[in-house]
């Protein structure tokens, strides 16, 4: 049904009606048969705005519709009964119906402005981004209600359920706001447009660059970084690792304004699981950090592996993939359970094989609480120790960077000692991640994501204004020493 419906909606120019009463045209750019839903787009002082409407909807305002979708699907029209969603939760049974009736009024009223891959891309030094991942299979079959949604331009609402003293029901809605906000129809390529890809060039201009992506077991973590999964299988080329490591490298190091330099690609892969540094190229083999004599962190002994193709960096990122540590918690059925880090190298061939840039792509181990995980052994509640233990040694580094402290506590944790160089370095630029599960079930998981990530914006909103006042003076300095000079 959906691809039918979409083959004959999407294109099509449409009247729709908006919460103000108003009616006028608009073109519908995708349709869902399951949830019997069609996405609009219009232009409205040269802005691209959305949303979502239900057929129903759309039939009673184009008559002529009717008989087309008759004839095209071959059954009963939309408009002979309510949309599927409406019918589920309709059910007696479903203590969640008045929820989700709350939920899809308020998000008749909303503007969406999409994010596409024709949008621009501006430059900044820390980007804190969103990611909305869709419904599950598991939670659609439990009828799970989202409680999410990602009207553009970096907004992310959330609808919190809550109950008065007195048992009425309403919606607290809360506004998260970030440099940009991916819905649950965004493609890897997309978010990597707007993540990572940015960060490639810093690397080629000598710079280190972090990107890593945080949040709940099961929020579609390893899903961004690593690839697409189908089923078990995963395809390791539609990942971000892939794309930063393979299709842009690669383009960069055969432009003509770095072709010059004589760069090499090296990449390496490693996992940090209950603190201790794992080679997953090397046949796990484990590893140490340390300091030398510049008090530069070095992880001894890592297997580095030059590359030449898209292709060299694709089989090693399928190789390390299938050796990182995973398990089993009460969110997900096959949870990674180490912090797994992909670094791309880039070594000058003339200077005995001198760094010249980095890029250092974090997936971040799925954060629980330990209440979450009580019913598991022993070892499952060390490992959730460690992994809360190293997220909170990242945001406390974080944290004494924004307030420009002298002291910032990166021995807290292996993965903070791992990653120094990319946050304290003149060069460094850093791009977060936050992914979040749209169910009603984890809504209190989401909104711990986005205060984490919320207070990591405004501190690197700190540390950008600090950077950009340091290179205002240094400027101002330097025209007065000219000027003194002359004199």
């Amino acid at each position: 049904m959906e691809s039918a419906l979409s083959r004959f909606l999407v294109g099509l120019s449409v009247k729709i009606s908006r919460s103000d009463g108003r009616v006028h045209s608009a073109t519908v750019t995708s349709a869902n048969g399951d949830k019997c839903t069609a996405m609009v787009e219009w232009y409205e002082r040269k802005i691209c705005r959305g949303k979502e409407i239900q057929v129903t909807e759309l039939c009673a305002l184009n008559p002529e519709l009717l008989d087309h979708i008759n004839n095209v699907l071959g059954n009963a029209a939309p408009p002979a009964r309510p949309a599927p969603d409406k019918v589920n939760f309709g059910e007696a049974s479903r203590p969640n119906q008045k929820f989700y009736e709350m939920i899809q009024d308020f998000r008749e009223t909303l503007e969406v402005i999409p994010l596409s891959s024709n949008s621009s891309v501006e430059p900044r030094r820390i980007c804190v981004c969103v990611r909305k991942r869709p419904l599950n299979k598991q939670e659609m079959n439990k009828k799970e209600i989202d409680v999410v949604s990602v009207p553009g331009q970096g907004a992310l609402l959330v609808h919190e359920p809550r109950q008065k003293v007195d048992l009425t029901k309403y919606l607290d809605n809360q506004a998260f706001q970030f440099d940009y906000s991916f819905d649950e129809s965004a493609t890897n390529d997309l978010v990597y447009k707007f993540t990572a890809k940015p960060l490639v060039q810093s690397m080629f201009e000598g710079g280190m660059a972090t990107c890593f992506a945080y949040g709940q077991t099961g929020s579609g973590k390893t899903h961004t970084m690593g690839g697409d999964f189908t089923g078990k299988q995963q395809n390791s080329s539609k990942g971000i690792y892939a794309f930063a490591g393979s299709k842009t490298v690669f383009a960069l190091l055969n432009h003509r304004r770095f072709s010059n330099l004589d760069l090499s690609v090296y990449v390496s892969f490693f996992e940090i699981y209950n603190g201790k540094v794992y080679d997953l190229l090397n046949k796990k083999a484990k590893l140490r950090v340390l300091e030398d004599e510049r008090q530069q962190v070095q992880v001894v002994g890592l297997e580095e592996v030059c590359v030449s193709t898209a292709e060299d960096v694709v089989k090693l990122i399928q190789l390390g993939s299938a050796c990182r540590t995973s398990g089993q918690t009460s969110a997900n059925a096959n949870s990674s359970r180490s912090h797994a880090v992909l670094q791309v190298v880039l070594r000058r061939n003339d200077r005995a094989t001198t760094l010249h840039g980095k890029f250092s792509l974090v997936d971040l181990a799925g954060n629980e609480r330990g209440t979450d995980v009580s019913s598991n052994d022993r070892n499952t509640l060390v490992e959730t120790a460690e992994i809360n233990r190293s997220l909170l040694a990242l945001k406390e580094c974080i944290r004494s960077l924004g307030k420009n402290s002298d002291h910032i506590p990166f021995r807290m944790s292996t993965l903070t000692k791992v990653l120094r160089d990319s946050f304290i370095g003149e060069k460094s630029r850093t791009c977060m991640i936050a992914m979040v599960s749209p169910g009603m079930a984890s809504c209190e998981y989401t909104m711990n994501t986005l205060r984490y990530s919320v207070e990591d914006t405004s501190v690197f909103d700190a540390i950008s204004q600090v950077t950009e006042l340091e290179e205002k003076v240094y400027v101002e300095l330097r025209v007065e020493l000219v000027l003194l000079y002359r004199e």
